[in-house]
C-alpha cells in the first residue's frame, strides 16, 4: 500500500513542478492578452489569456468586499500565484460582482456571465475550474451546485462552506452570549441593526471593558466558544500551548475586536437590508450542549475557575434568554444565497488554515457532512494548513493544491494528500513561491500542510436541515431520507 502511495506522489510532484516559477522557457515565451470589460448589470470582469493557453480556464471568485470599498474585478488570489499559472498556460478570469457585501445573489450569475464572455471572445475551454477565497469559497461551492455542467473541478479556499444560514446563526450565538452575560442592559442590537457604525462602536467599548477583568475574560471566552474561535491570531507566530489559556483568550479577543465584531455587529445590517429582515435564529438551541461540543471547552472551564464564576449558572442564563426568530422571507433569501445540498459530481479539493477565526476550520466538517450524507464523498478531499489567520496561505501551498487537483482531473485518481507529501511537493517548487506577506514585507515561509480532522460545526444548516427542521422529529426525517445511513 505504501509503495502505491509513493508512486502516486511522484506523479503528483511532477504535475506540481510544472507550475514552478523557475525561469522556464514556456513563461519566457508566452505573452498574455488582457481582456477587461463590463457586464450588463454593471459588474466588471478581467480575463487573462497566455499565448500558450492549454485549454483550461480558472474562474476566480474573490472574497467579501466591505460596502463603500473599491471593488475591482480580480482573476486570482495573489500576483505570484497568477504569474505561475499564466506562465504554465492557464487562462484566468473573474468578475467584481455587481454589488459588494454578501453579494452571492449577484456573484453566481456574474461569474457564469464571465464564462460566456470568455467563450465568445477566446473560445470553448476544454475544462473550467472554479476557485476562490473566503466568500469566494462559498461562491465557488455555490457555482458547482447551481451550475453543475459548467465546471470540471473546484477548489474552495478558506471557504464559508457551512453555508449562509449556519454561518450567521453561529455568529448570533456568540452575540447572544456576549450581550446576555456582559452587557444585558445595554442598547446593543444583535439583529435588525439600525445604526451599524454606532452598534459596532458600542460592542467594541463593551468588549474592551470586559477584557480588563478576569470575570470579563472568562465570559468573553465563553462567547467565543460558541463560534469555535481559535486561540491563535497572528500568522507565522507559534501556536499557544494547549494549556496556555490566558494567551488563547487574548488571541480570541484580537479576533473579536479586529475581525469578527465588525461582521456580527455591523456588516450583518448589510445582509439584513438585502434579505428584507433578520436572517438568524436561536430557537431550540441548548447552550449547555453547544458549549460541550466546542473546541474551546477546556479553556473556558479553566478561565471560569480562575474568575470564581459559575459556568453552569451562566449557561442556564443563556438557555433562559428570550429566543430570536428569523424573518421567514429573509431566511429564505439566505437559504438561496446559499446553503449546500451535498450534490457534487466533479472533484472538489479544499484548503483551510487551522487557526482561522473568521471562517473557522469547522466549516470544512459541515460541508463534508452533507456531501458524505448524499454519498458523494469520492469527489471531495480536504487539506489543512497549520497556521493562524484567515486565508493565510503561501503561493506554494496554493500551487501545490492546483497540482493535486489537476492530477485528479487527468488521471481520475486522487494523489497522496498526506501532509508530508504535500509539504515535499510545495518545497520542490522553490523559495520564490514559499513566501508570505507579513509586517509589510515578504517573509520566507515553509509549507505547513498538516494531517488534521476538524471538529463539529456547532450550528449546521444545510438543505437536509432545512427540510427536517419542520418535522416534529428531525432524526426520524433523516431516517426516512437516508435509510441506509442510520
Amino acid at each position: 500500500m505504501r509503495h502505491s502511495t509513493r508512486n502516486f506522489f511522484f506523479e503528483f510532484a511532477l504535475a506540481v513542478l510544472l507550475l514552478s516559477l523557475a525561469s522556464g522557457s514556456a513563461r519566457a515565451e508566452a505573452t498574455v492578452t488582457t481582456i477587461p470589460g463590463t457586464l450588463p448589470d454593471g459588474a466588471t470582469y478581467l480575463i487573462e489569456v497566455p499565448s500558450n493557453w492549454n485549454g483550461i480556464l480558472l474562474l476566480y471568485s474573490h472574497g467579501y468586499v466591505t460596502p463603500g470599498s473599491p471593488n475591482p474585478a480580480r482573476d486570482a488570489g495573489d500576483p505570484v500565484t497568477a504569474a505561475a499559472l499564466l506562465g504554465q498556460g492557464f487562462a484566468l478570469a473573474g468578475s467584481s460582482y455587481a454589488t459588494t457585501g454578501w453579494a452571492i445573489h449577484e456573484a453566481l450569475p456574474d461569474q457564469i456571465a464571465v464564462i460566456n464572455v470568455f467563450k465568445q471572445m477566446v473560445g470553448q475551454p476544454k475544462a473550467t475550474v472554479a476557485w476562490g477565497h473566503s466568500l469566494g469559497g462559498i461562491i465557488t461551492a455555490g457555482l458547482i451546485q447551481r451550475f453543475p455542467f459548467e465546471f470540471q473541478a473546484a477548489m474552495p479556499l478558506c471557504g464559508v462552506l457551512a453555508g449562509g444560514v449556519g454561518t450567521w446563526n453561529q455568529g448570533l450565538d456568540a452575540e447572544v452570549a456576549f450581550k446576555t452575560l456582559i452587557a444585558p442592559n445595554s442598547p446593543l442590537q444583535l439583529v435588525n441593526i439600525t445604526n451599524p457604525l454606532a452598534n459596532l462602536a458600542l460592542s467594541e467599548a463593551i468588549l474592551a471593558a470586559a477584557q480588563a477583568t478576569p470575570q470579563g475574560r472568562a465570559r468573553l471566552a465563553l462567547a467565543s466558544s460558541f463560534g469555535n474561535t481559535p486561540g491563535w491570531f497572528t500568522p507565522l507566530s507559534p501556536e499557544p500551548a494547549e494549556n496556555d489559556f490566558a494567551d488563547q483568550e487574548t488571541n480570541q479577543f484580537l479576533w473579536s475586536s479586529e475581525v469578527d465584531f465588525p461582521f456580527i455587529f455591523a456588516l450583518r445590517a448589510e445582509l439584513e437590508f438585502r434579505a428584507g429582515g433578520n436572517v438568524s435564529f436561536n430557537t431550540g438551541v441548548d447552550y449547555h450542549k453547544k458549549f460541550n461540543e466546542s473546541r474551546d471547552r477546556d479553556e473556558v472551564i479553566a478561565l471560569y475557575q480562575t474568575a470564581g464564576l459559575s459556568l453552569d449558572a451562566d449557561l442556564d442564563a443563556l438557555n433562559a434568554t428570550q429566543r430570536i426568530e428569523a424573518n421567514p422571507q429573509a431566511l429564505h433569501y439566505l437559504e438561496q444565497n446559499i446553503i449546500f445540498d451535498g450534490i457534487i459530481h466533479v472533484p472538489v479539493l479544499s484548503m483551510h488554515t487551522t487557526g482561522d477565526g473568521l471562517v473557522v476550520v469547522e466549516n470544512e466538517q459541515a460541508y463534508k457532512h452533507i456531501v458524505d450524507e448524499l454519498g458523494n464523498d469520492r469527489f471531495l478531499r480536504q487539506t489543512f494548513i497549520h497556521r493562524a489567520g484567515h486565508c493565510a496561505f503561501t503561493p506554494g501551498e496554493t500551487l501545490t493544491l492546483f497540482g493535486a487537483l489537476f492530477h485528479r482531473l487527468e488521471t481520475g485518481h486522487w494523489p497522496s494528500l498526506e501532509a508530508n507529501d504535500l509539504n515535499a511537493a510545495a518545497t520542490a517548487l522553490g523559495p520564490q513561491v514559499n513566501i508570505f506577506l507579513s509586517g509589510g514585507g515578504i517573509v520566507p515561509t515553509h509549507p505547513a500542510f498538516i494531517d488534521f480532522k476538524p471538529g463539529k460545526y456547532l450550528r449546521p444548516f444545510d438543505a437536509i436541515t432545512a427540510i427536517c427542521d419542520v418535522f416534529p422529529n428531525p432524526d426520524r426525517c433523516r431516517d426516512l431520507l437516508f435509510p441506509d445511513n442510520h
